[in-house]
């Protein structure tokens, strides 16, 4: 028999029950809704977090000094004075894998003051204007400070959504000034808001200033051995010479001390923010700056390193890692479904032999052959679970939507995943239709005759 024959009779044969072939379609609707509506979830939450860490800055790192040891003991990673702003321009300078890099000088606990209000920000960065770059931070309002503010050490600073809410109500702050530890800065920007980060904390709680300012004008700088940085032991300099506490110059006077900015030999940077020019190019980059900040300081082969690096690949490997095993655990439990759904049509099909058993001897009497009858099987199978694919693709789809728009929840499509989709359901129309079909084509055409 022809396979257009073939075609016309398994089709006649669907038409003839439409309401058991319409049930018998429902379980592959469900098992393939179920797989699509995963996959288009799982994805998109995955690419959102990828999202995320970008946000953050993927393809950054963290440069921090090595630790210091004060009266033997050992005060813990970034207590050294280890990094200074020649590092940073050495990095930019020779670092082929690098993008751009940003000196960091952090202000903690630091109170800001406008008016009457008071508010103490969770993060006051001095840094560089690669900084906006690095992190992807973009001025909404107003502009960023420029490397020449960063030489002049201008009293400049740009302002987070949270500063802008909490302390000016909402309103533009762009020329405001702002009193942060007796030195007053006029806001010159403002930041798109980027709400928590993946650790939870506000991101746009934040005032940026140029490091030179905050160093020389805030923070101030850490002079001498870290090791004299507390109260004098008893064998400290101040303790073993007889002139310790006696005034050899006379004082100062405030006026002079408050209007002359005195540049110190050595500046001390808190950390070193280094953007690769790809997410790939990280590790190169780790190594590029490694060896060279080893060369600068003079670190002998067999010593350790005076500072460490830290970066954001490990993070977001493991934050992919983890979207993906929870999209493949879903993804398995809707394969479960698909299963019970094969298992239904399987079960049919048999049933439809059985009903059928008269018709079949019928046709094998009249020349039909065993071939023509498998294919009859398998045809009227698949078209089950091809018709469910597409209802269970669109089905699917309009869930993944639903959920889009009524949770917020990132969703995101492909045609792999629909072309898989239809592949599967084609497949288990295959695979749980060949035993009916098999056992079909191998009936006694005399035994289905008699069969009542």
């Amino acid at each position: 028999m022809k396979l257009d024959k073939t075609l016309t009779v398994a089709f006649r044969a669907l038409f003839r029950n439409p309401t058991r072939a319409v049930l018998t379609t429902l379980g592959i609707v469900i098992g393939i809704a179920a797989v699509i509506a995963m996959m288009e979830i799982g994805k998109g939450s995955s690419t959102s977090i990828k999202r995320s860490i970008e946000k953050m800055g993927a393809n950054t790192v963290l440069v921090m000094p090595g630790w210091s040891r004060q009266i033997g003991v050992n005060m813990g990673g970034g207590s050294a004075m280890s990094l200074t702003p020649d590092d940073a321009a050495a990095i930019a300078r020779e670092c082929v894998n690098v993008s751009g890099t940003a000196p960091i000088v952090l202000a903690r606990s630091m109170q800001l003051i406008f008016g009457s209000l008071n508010w103490t920000p969770a993060q006051f960065i001095g840094t560089s204007p690669d900084y906006f770059t690095i992190r992807n931070f973009n001025v909404i309002e107003g502009r960023a400070f420029t490397a020449r503010e960063v030489e002049s050490q201008a009293r400049v600073c740009v302002v987070g959504q949270t500063i802008v809410r909490e302390v000016f109500g909402g309103l533009s702050p762009i020329d405001a000034e702002i009193r942060i530890k007796d030195v007053n800065f006029r806001i010159i920007g403002v930041l798109e808001g980027k709400g928590a980060n993946m650790m939870g904390s506000d991101e746009d709680d934040i005032v940026l200033a140029p490091w030179t300012t905050i160093r020389m004008r805030i923070t101030g700088l850490r002079t001498g051995s870290p090791s004299y940085t507390s109260s004098s032991p008893a064998n400290s300099p101040s303790s073993l010479f007889p002139g310790s506490g006696v005034a050899l110059f006379p004082e100062q006077d405030s006026n002079f001390r408050n209007d002359t900015m005195m540049m110190p030999r050595f500046t001390h940077l808190d950390q070193i923010l280094v953007g690769a020019v790809a997410p790939n190019k990280v590790r190169a980059a780790i190594e590029e700056l490694t060896a060279l900040l080893r060369e600068r300081h003079r670190i002998k082969p067999n010593f350790t390193d005076d500072f460490w690096i830290r970066n954001s690949t490990e993070f977001m490997k493991t934050l992919s890692g983890t979207s993906t095993i929870m999209t493949n655990l879903l993804l398995i439990v809707a394969l479960i479904s698909l299963v019970v759904g094969g298992v239904g049509i399987m079960n049919i099909m048999l049933v439809s032999v059985t009903e059928r058993t008269r018709e079949i001897g019928l046709r094998m009497a009249v020349g039909a052959r065993s071939i023509d009858i498998l294919q009859q099987f398998l045809i009227e199978s698949m078209v089950l679970c091809l018709v469910g694919g597409i209802i269970g693709i669109l089905l699917g789809h309009g869930a993944a939507l639903a959920v889009e728009y009524f949770q917020g929840w990132p969703v995101e499509s492909s045609p792999g995943t629909v072309l898989a989709a239809v592949l599967v359901s084609a497949g288990v129309g295959i695979v749980f239709g060949f035993y009916p079909a098999w056992k079909a084509s191998k009936l006694d055409p005399i035994e289905a005759l008699r069969y009542e």
